[in-house]
């Protein structure tokens, strides 16, 4: 099938205006409920809520279990065909919401942990359906790009928050209610309304997609064919055990847990992050003066882990062939990869303070070891495409992933 430079442009701005901005302005809205206890502990939750000393911890780690056990099912449901994505994913945001708004009525502790642990079960839905949706629609060298749109509207979120909540501060004592109970209100009713847009505007998986012409859809399923090969698009009959077991994801994981698309390759640039984030951790563990340069350490912290997820994301999709393959090893990986905030909810000690050796050498720990699995990955890749070139060790989902032109499939390094 012939597609002319002019009408695959069109097909993929048509997909880019449909798909990005929806994820990410979900993604934005979520992870604003998932961080605003934080605004709302310096508003005086823990003392109106009479909470322990360690309260406030346990009400950050709580989310994480459910949110994390949810993640594989959650995927599997919405790649149900009598699931559309756009309804999966904006009817659990909207319940997102409206637990995120219960979380401003709440009298006491255990109704507060009680509703971040159900916030966590309807969180976890986002993440690894936004991976897998993206996945459907893009190539692989399209994929990177977008899907760090989609984990930097996370932190446009993150920074205006505090703003935020500045703001309804000025609202305390309205009809009576606390301003830390306004912050929840508020937030949950905009993530409501997000919700309940993207159930209109996200498009089904492109298959089934109705915002693109019979034409275009052709195109499009031809173009990702002709990449991709033969596609698995349902679950019925699928190797459960060797999804499950498939080294390349849980060496990812642990890449991933401790912490370019143009070009072709992930390797290179992805251990440009666990390397920042190694350096910045050693500053924090040895206390290193000037004051200065400890704070500047954060930055690379935060720069190296925000900078290699997206492209670890984008190296699994690239490297993971069938839809159903892609549902439950994006939501492992999302799922343990997050489970590290769990971690980072308990090694931070408030009797370390202001020094927490602990965190810092935990952090550490984790980055190094995180670096190691990349260039574990890395050399086993190179080893499976070497097989390929020789003919060799050829598998058979490598046989699956064989072009319409003919090609053989590649691992991207």
């Amino acid at each position: 099938m012939e597609e002319d430079k002019a009408t695959g442009s069109r097909i993929t701005r048509k997909i880019d205006i449909r798909l990005v901005p929806m994820l990410c302005a979900l993604y934005l809205t979520a992870y604003l409920d998932r961080t605003n206890i934080g605004n709302a502990k310096l508003l005086n939750l823990e003392k109106d809520l009479k909470m322990p000393s360690n309260g406030y911890n346990t009400a950050v780690w709580v989310f994480f279990p459910t949110f994390f056990v949810m993640e594989v099912p959650s995927n599997i449901l919405m790649t149900h065909s009598k699931i559309p994505p756009n309804w999966w994913l904006g009817v659990s945001m909207t319940t997102l919401g409206i637990v995120t708004m219960c979380q401003g009525f709440v009298t006491t502790p255990g109704q507060l942990y009680a509703c971040r642990a159900i916030m966590g079960i309807f969180e976890g839905s986002l993440g690894p359906a936004a991976a897998l949706m993206m996945g459907s629609y893009y190539r692989r060298h399209e994929f990177p790009i977008r899907y760090a749109c989609f984990t930097t509207s996370a932190l446009i979120g993150g920074s205006f928050s505090s703003f935020l909540a500045y703001a309804i501060n000025f609202m305390d004592g309205t009809r009576g209610i606390s301003s830390w109970r306004w912050i929840f209100i508020l937030e949950g009713l905009f993530n409501i309304f997000v919700a309940l847009l993207a159930i209109v505007v996200l498009p089904r998986f492109p298959a089934e997609s109705k915002f693109l012409t019979l034409n275009e859809k052709e195109i499009l399923l031809h173009r990702l064919s002709v990449e991709r090969g033969d596609e698995a698009e349902s679950f019925k009959g699928q190797p459960w055990i060797e999804f499950l077991l498939d080294w390349q994801t849980w060496v990812n994981i642990v890449i991933y847990f401790g912490a370019a698309g143009k070009w072709g390759i992930r390797f290179p640039l992805i251990i440009v992050g666990p390397t920042l984030c190694t350096i910045g951790w050693s500053i924090q563990l040895a206390q290193v003066n000037p004051p200065g340069v400890r704070y500047f350490s954060l930055y690379l912290i935060a720069a190296g882990a925000f900078a290699q997820l997206p492209l670890l994301v984008a190296w699994l999709s690239a490297n993971t062939v069938g839809r159903p393959k892609k549902a439950v090893v994006h939501a492992l990986q999302l799922g343990f990869g997050n489970s590290a905030n769990f971690v980072s909810a308990n090694v931070f000690i408030k009797q370390e303070a202001p020094k927490y050796k602990t965190g810092f050498k935990a952090g550490l720990i984790i980055t190094v070891v995180g670096l190691f699995a990349a260039c574990v990955m890395e050399f086993l890749l190179i080893r499976k495409n070497k097989a390929a070139d020789a003919r060799e060790e050829i598998g058979e989902e490598e046989k699956k992933m064989v072009g319409n032109d003919g090609t053989r499939f590649r691992y991207t390094l």
